[in-house]
């Protein structure tokens, strides 16, 4: 039955006051949601979004109203999104939370036949609690089993139906028979509208951990880049100053004449590894005292000189340079 004028003309202006009380919205499916679901979805949002459903005919015309009373609007984007068995999702809050409402509220739904099937459908092996006289029924969905103990028993598991595949009487029977629901549905999250801009729902998934993963990434990559051609930028100046204390000290451990604080420490382990071994090994002798008193001072020394892991921004090892 069509809606009376006066019906059409409420629904009208709750949608305009949606478009301009919210700024964000999810545009979802609700194929195979029944009213009952669709109230506790509403009542699990009370609070924090509001569903609103409607024909696509009626919901783009009044998009195309309101875009037209206010041109400055971006909503005119959701106008394309009106295809199919779709509803919006008001929200101007966080938009991840509000997804954890809507696909936590999913339920369990039989295949019904002519159905097209969202998920790969795989029965278990094991007892089937049929009776030996409807063997003929598993061989006609080519079905191996046995019979055992008084009933037929699945001898593998069957992979009885493909995701996008229409449900066939006998699958259906099947599954019915096994007292299987093996889809399960809900509002499924086609789009996500925001501010003006219209994306994939799978954007929401970026976290802010990938988010800096990804950047790090990329500071690591430019760093190689800026070293390798020799072109200093921020990401690469840690890596070159480390490069250049390195190649001073290299030089000043062949100098005699010539030293300075930090490279001390380096010259005087060429000179007598033997000193540093008994500090860190804590052997005996009349010299272990010594050792023992030195051995801060020398840990200090090695920290301060330590510029490797300092300078290494990105999270690499020592001596970030070497790419």
């Amino acid at each position: 039955m069509p809606l009376s004028m006066e019906r059409k003309n409420e629904y009208f202006d709750r949608m305009k006051e949606l478009l301009t009380t919210y700024n964000k919205c999810f545009i979802v499916s609700v194929d195979n949601v029944g009213s009952q679901q669709l109230q506790l979805t509403r009542q699990g949002l009370r609070g924090q979004a509001e569903i609103l459903m409607g024909k696509n005919t009626m919901m783009r015309k009044c998009i195309r109203d309101y875009v037209a009373e206010n041109p400055e609007t971006p909503t005119g984007v959701l106008e394309g999104q009106c295809r199919g068995n779709v509803g919006f999702v008001f929200t101007n809050g966080d938009l991840g939370s509000i997804r954890e409402v809507l696909e936590s509220n999913v339920r369990p739904a039989p295949a019904r036949v002519g159905s097209i099937a969202p998920t790969d459908v795989i029965v278990p092996k094991g007892p089937t609690g049929c009776d030996p006289g409807q063997t003929a029924f598993f061989q006609t969905l080519q079905i191996a089993t046995k019979i055992t103990k008084g009933q037929i028993e699945m001898v593998n598991d069957t992979n009885l139906i493909t995701a996008g595949e229409k449900v066939t009487a006998s699958q259906a029977a099947l599954l019915q028979k096994l007292n299987i629901s093996p889809f399960t549905y809900g509002l499924v999250l086609k789009s996500v509208y925001d501010t003006g801009s219209v994306f994939d729902a799978k954007v929401l998934d970026i976290t802010d951990e990938v988010l800096a993963a990804k950047f790090a990434q990329a500071l690591r990559t430019l760093a190689a880049v800026s070293l390798a051609l020799g072109f200093p930028t921020m990401a690469s100046v840690p890596h070159s100053i480390a490069n250049a204390f390195k190649a001073i000290v290299s030089i000043t451990v062949g100098l005699d004449n010539y030293s300075f604080d930090k490279a001390d420490v380096f010259k005087a382990y060429l000179a007598d590894p033997s000193a540093f071994a008994s500090a860190s090994g804590g052997g005996g002798g009349g010299d272990g005292a010594a050792a023992e008193e030195a051995a801060p001072e020398e840990e200090e020394e090695e920290e301060e000189m330590d510029l490797g892991g300092g300078m290494d921004m990105f999270g690499g090892d020592e001596g970030g340079g070497d790419y």
